[in-house]
């Protein structure tokens, strides 16, 4: 798969994140099946590859760990938007119990139906 394709499959990925929940760069990267690259989505997102419309705000490391403060024009505009989102922030960290994206079998098969007809 050519680093295009990947990089739109998680710009579709990440645009079905439900509203007041988050995921991990690993779920990202499984979604879009590519589950050993979630270095790779981290990297896409540093580097806006999915365009400025990506809710890369909702994207945490696999502990709920705000990893990606680096990558926003604020040091805490993550956790602002995260909290403007309805998600609860505390110490740097959100629940991924409570606030994770625990997307259905159903739902990663229509993606990956979705990326074969669009041939990504």
């Amino acid at each position: 798969m050519k680093n295009i394709d990947f990089y739109q499959r998680i710009a579709i990925v990440g645009a079905k994140i439900p509203p007041g929940k988050v995921t991990t760069y690993g779920q990202l990267a499984l979604l879009c099946g590519q589950p050993n690259n979630s270095r790779q989505v981290g990297y896409a997102l540093n580097r806006g590859k999915m365009g400025r419309e990506f809710p890369a705000y909702k994207v945490v490391n696999g502990r709920g760990y705000l990893s990606g403060a680096a990558s926003f024009a604020a040091p805490d505009l993550q956790r602002e938007l995260l909290v403007a989102d309805g998600i609860e922030v505390k110490d740097n960290k959100v629940s991924l119990k409570r606030y994770g994206w625990h997307h259905t079998l159903e739902e990663a098969e229509r993606f990956y139906n979705l990326f074969l007809q669009m041939g990504i």
